[in-house]
Parts: structure tokens; sequence; C-alpha cells
């Protein structure tokens, strides 16, 4: 039987989860928003976060993906002022 090898840890993490990470203080500021909107958003794991100790971390590449998953495009006028 051939060993398994186990692969290196910074290849076990997902891409959200590589970089800065960010303090719930941090990420609040980020957003422009109180502690608490973080806290929630982790508490109903709509954000990656990440677990260090008994502290928990939000790793900046999360926040930007949170707030791209919230972008709204723009609604384009026709000539006419009616929603194309």
């Amino acid at each position: 039987m051939s060993r398994k090898t186990t692969p290196e840890p910074a290849s076990l993490l997902p891409e959200l989860a590589r970089g800065r990470l960010l303090t719930v203080e941090e990420a609040a500021e980020r957003l422009n928003t109180t502690v608490r909107f973080p806290r929630r958003l982790i508490a109903e794991r709509r954000i990656f976060f990440v677990r260090v100790g008994r502290n928990v971390r939000i790793p900046e590449a999360a926040v930007e993906a949170f707030i791209s998953a919230g972008l709204v495009e723009p609604i384009t006028l026709s000539r006419k002022g009616r929603a194309a």
C-alpha cells in the first residue's frame, strides 16, 4: 500500500481564507456598519470567517466577496426615458 502524504497547510485553506484577517471591528469599519452587523453575518453563517483560538477573524477577501455579491447593476435608460 502506498502511504498518503499530507498536503501543505496552505493548500488546505480555501481561497477566501488566504490574505489579511480582519477583526470584527475592522470588518465593520470596512462595511461602514456597526459591529453588530458583521457579528450577525457570522452567527447566520452568511460570511466566511476563521476561528483563531477563541477569536473570530474575517478574511479581507471574504468582506470584498460579500460586498461584490450585493452589487446591483444600474438600470440603463433608453432614449425615451424608459428602462431597457
